[in-house]
């Protein structure tokens, strides 16, 4: 008589066992894939998105060959196709690094908006001019820091430095244009934001790359160029950037390799071992 406790107890843990290792149905696997795809969503929309560096722009900043995590959330998350911008905590400083959808760029039709990574160096209300490659902003020139080290290639201020030259069915009386006044097509835009009796001097008639301005910036845009002035298609060429169009700002590199390493596998034999957990200034 005493031996059948002991029987039902072995099989309440028979039981147990065997609900323990119950297959998962398909039902619920469907459901733990799709909460770990919601989950990844939104924190990819609203708070930290992948980005990678595909040009020597932002050199010495942020090298070609660089992943870095940017944090959405600052300047306000983008509801994906949508025009819906939420609110940030922050809005875009005077030489904060951002990343933004670029106004739309005539000469890459393949792309005409790519988004990109530049620094804010205009504000609603400044007045921006250059001079002999100095940045002047209200007046004041500025301190060249990241921008001094960049190197002249050639002249930049020859025809084919400007995008517009190198147009599909681009206008022969545009070269034309150039060698009678001096002025590049793509620059042309930057009149339209001429002050009028300013303080600063009447605007350069013919803009070029390292002489243009003075010029304002209006409400709700920003004026953005690259670290490497050189090297770097930024506001110079395609105008100013509207805040609806911001979308980050980068926060440190999670990864980096050398893609001109010429040893095979770069991306895992050429690890910039340095510059990982590098915080972006």
């Amino acid at each position: 008589m005493a031996k059948k406790p002991a029987a039902r107890k072995a099989n309440v843990v028979a039981a147990a066992r065997g609900g323990a290792t119950r297959k998962p149905t398909l039902a619920e696997n469907i459901k733990g894939i799709a909460g770990t795809i919601a989950i990844f969503l939104f924190l990819r929309i609203f708070l930290v998105e992948a980005y990678r560096i595909p040009s020597g722009s932002m050199i010495p900043s942020m090298l070609i060959g660089d992943w870095l995590f940017v944090n959405k959330l600052a300047y306000g998350p983008h509801i994906p196709f949508s025009s819906i911008n939420l609110p940030g905590y922050a809005e875009p400083k005077r030489y904060d690094i951002s990343v933004f959808v670029s106004p739309p760029q005539v000469d890459q039709p393949w792309d005409p908006t790519p988004t990109l990574v530049k620094r804010v160096v205009g504000l609603p209300g400044d007045t921006l001019q250059m001079r002999r490659a100095k940045l002047f902003v209200n007046g004041i020139e500025q301190r060249q820091g990241y921008g001094d080290e960049s190197v002249p290639v050639g002249d930049p201020d020859a025809p084919e430095s400007c995008p517009s030259f190198r147009l599909v069915g681009a206008k022969a009386s545009d070269a034309q244009s150039y060698e009678m006044t001096g002025s590049f097509p793509c620059f042309g835009w930057q009149l339209e934001h001429a002050p009028r009796g300013s303080r600063f001097g009447e605007a350069n008639p013919t803009p070029t790359h390292d002489n243009w301005g003075p010029l304002v910036v209006p409400a709700g845009h920003y004026f953005m160029m690259g670290d490497n002035r050189y090297n770097s298609k930024d506001s110079r060429y395609w105008g100013l950037v509207p805040r609806e169009n911001f979308r980050g700002r980068p926060l440190f590199v999670y990864y980096s390799w050398d893609p001109d390493s010429p040893r095979a596998l770069p991306g895992l034999t050429a690890i910039r071992w340095g510059r990982l957990g590098h915080w972006i200034k």
